[in-house]
């Protein structure tokens, strides 16, 4: 097919489309989502001063740092649902939105560890996770993207509850509850986190299986 022929003073045009094409994309990295974003991680040293205010056993000061970290949660999936819906996705916040949520929850759990509230082999398990599941996603990122699952997704909402818990430093039967919440997201966590490994196998496989395949194929 013949290449269609430019009209007389299009290339300029063209080279200025590019120009604003650039600008348009330079300018979407300030878009809500990526704001609200930036501004969970702005929110984390706020966190960790409200929750270690006055020694971190003040209940008014707990509540304060409550009202931070349930405010970083629910950012957490407002701008995911913003970016997905008006087609905010951008590098920056494919990368910046995993920090923050690890920032703020790794913040809260190695805080209540720090007040020996919370045990730190919780936090060195769900921490851990985190690291492994993204490490492990770099390592298959050439094969495929393995996509979010509903017990991800369960695991993230118990361990979200339960620390909410925790931060508010509550007594009596509530301490117990949240002692059997926290199990159930440590349990969500290492059991996604073993599922997810496994996933993470089976589709380096089928993309090492893929790329024999597709070898063979070009060398007959």
């Amino acid at each position: 097919m013949d290449e269609p022929v430019e009209p007389l003073g299009a290339r300029p045009a063209a080279k200025g489309g590019k120009i604003a094409a650039a600008a348009v994309n330079q300018a979407s990295l300030w878009n809500v989502a990526n704001l609200l974003t930036m501004f969970r991680l702005v929110l984390v040293p706020g966190f960790v001063m409200l929750m270690l205010a006055q020694g971190g056993y003040d209940p008014a000061w707990r509540s304060f740092a409550w009202a931070a970290f349930a405010v970083a949660m629910f950012t957490d999936l407002f701008d995911g649902h913003l970016a997905r819906t008006y087609n905010l996705v951008t590098d920056f916040g494919k990368i910046a939105d995993p920090i923050a949520d690890k920032a703020i929850m790794g913040a809260a759990l190695v805080c209540l560890s720090w007040l020996d509230e919370l045990p730190w082999w919780v936090t060195a398990v769900i921490l851990g996770r985190e690291l492994g599941v993204t490490v492990i996603r770099f390592l298959v990122i050439r094969y495929g993207v393995i996509p979010a699952s509903r017990g991800g997704k369960l695991k993230t909402l118990a361990q979200g509850i339960a620390v909410g818990m925790y931060i508010l430093a509550l007594t009596g039967w509530l301490a117990t509850l949240r002692w059997w919440v926290m199990a159930v997201a440590v349990a969500l966590t290492v059991v996604t986190g073993l599922d997810y490994v496994r996933q993470a196998i089976v589709l380096r496989r089928q993309g090492m299986a893929e790329r024999r395949a597709a070898l063979r194929g070009s060398k007959a």
